[in-house]
């Protein structure tokens, strides 16, 4: 009996007690993916050393992008007819009142997607699609099966290979409509079919189709006369367009989507971008540059800001809120848009605390304090280092 009590009374002080959660360290961690312009490789580099981790060998020279979660980098290489997958190797946890990082090295996937011409890729909530030009096709996945290693694809086809994009949400797929006549020409509209292939709906006219992003429950999709506008939510996504309204002649063809704020971003001429918010009377906002446009990017940290690199060489901060350049750096000797449209240029990316441009021609990454907005240490790599995607944030570490 005695001993019966003994581990009673242990028991309940055990259970009385506060449990103490294991230790957990507080740790940043952000990385870079940097493609060359001319050879077929990939670094990574750790941005709180500025050292390369691993330089990855593909099979041509490529444009990257990043999954939403930042596990995935995706190597799209229009001339190897492939598409590459790394592990960024940076990783997150919700655990509701926090967030837990996993931090391991980096590493291209064996996984590969092949097709001719790949030339787009967009991720939505973890449903990937990658549309091939030279196919006219998309093969649509998932993210979480990729880095398990059996991506599972299905495949939707148009009517003819054309430059196009398709759009995956959940049961159903928006793609690109190419034009009937003269199929090497921009697209005419973007179609709904669901998991059967089948069209969900009339086709949705766009003329020139050439330009997409999401920013919060909201896709947008750039054409001719305005933006077909896209709300997510359960069942086919509901279509509208909204025209450019306000605005002198001409029309978007790429755009970013805002982070934090509802937004978008698009370029409008050769030296202008301009700030839409579908939601307001007042849609469209024009910003005229300097110079012509090289690049821009938002800052998905600080969601009040975005930047736009132009040829002159400088770099410049657009508050979007106010819709105005607040700043301006000098980072380059003059980049001129004068040339064909794939010359190295220098791109952007936001790297947590940094802003980063590329600057090809030196074979520099510049270096900028996205709080001073101040320019910091340069990193060499070599090479002609051209696209950049970065990952990263912090969490806690157990």
């Amino acid at each position: 009996m005695k001993s019966l009590l003994s581990a009673a009374s242990a028991l309940a002080i055990f259970a009385a007690s506060p449990i103490t959660p294991a230790h957990a360290e507080e740790k940043s961690a952000w990385r870079l993916f940097v493609s060359d312009h001319a050879q077929p490789i990939v670094h990574a580099i750790d941005m709180e050393t500025g050292h390369k981790i691993d330089t990855f060998t593909i099979k041509a020279p490529t444009s990257l992008y990043r999954s939403d979660s930042g596990r995935t980098v995706f190597a799209l290489q229009g001339k190897g007819d492939v598409i590459s997958a790394l592990s960024s190797g940076i990783s997150f946890g919700d655990h509701g009142d926090h967030g837990d990082i996993d931090v391991e090295a980096p590493k291209l996937l064996d996984i590969s997607f092949e097709g001719k011409k790949p030339s787009h890729f967009v991720d939505h909530d973890g449903d990937i699609a990658l549309f091939f030009d030279g196919e006219g096709k998309a093969r649509v996945t998932r993210e979480a099966d990729i880095l398990e290693g059996k991506p599972a694809i299905r495949e939707v086809a148009t009517d003819a290979p054309h430059h196009g994009v398709a759009i995956a949400l959940g049961d159903h797929v928006l793609v690109s409509e190419p034009n009937a006549e003269k199929p090497d020409e921009l697209p005419v509209g973007i179609r709904v079919v669901d998991r059967s292939g089948a069209s969900v709906g009339d086709l949705h006219e766009c003329p020139d189709l050439h330009g997409e992003a999401s920013s919060g429950n909201l896709i947008a999709v750039a054409c001719a006369k305005g933006l077909l506008v896209m709300s997510v939510g359960k069942g086919a996504p509901a279509i509208d367009l909204l025209p450019y309204a306000g605005l002198p002649e001409g029309k978007s063809t790429t755009l970013v989507g805002g982070r934090g704020l509802q937004y978008f971003l698009g370029n409008y001429g050769p030296s202008a971008v301009v700030l839409i918010d579908p939601k307001s009377e007042n849609a469209f906002r024009l910003l005229e540059l300097p110079t012509r446009r090289v690049h821009f990017a938002v800052d998905p940290v600080r969601a009040k800001f975005a930047y736009v690199f132009t040829e002159d060489g400088s770099l410049h901060r657009i508050d979007v809120v106010a819709a105005k350049l607040d700043g301006s750096l000098k980072l380059t000797e003059p980049y001129s848009m004068d040339g064909h449209w794939s010359d190295p240029r220098p791109r952007i990316a936001v790297a947590g605390d940094r802003i980063v441009v590329s600057n090809p021609l030196k074979g520099l990454l510049h270096t900028i304090d996205a709080e001073t907005f101040e320019q910091t240490a340069d990193i060499a790599v070599e090479g002609r280092p051209f696209n950049l995607v970065a990952v990263g944030g912090s969490g806690e570490t157990h």
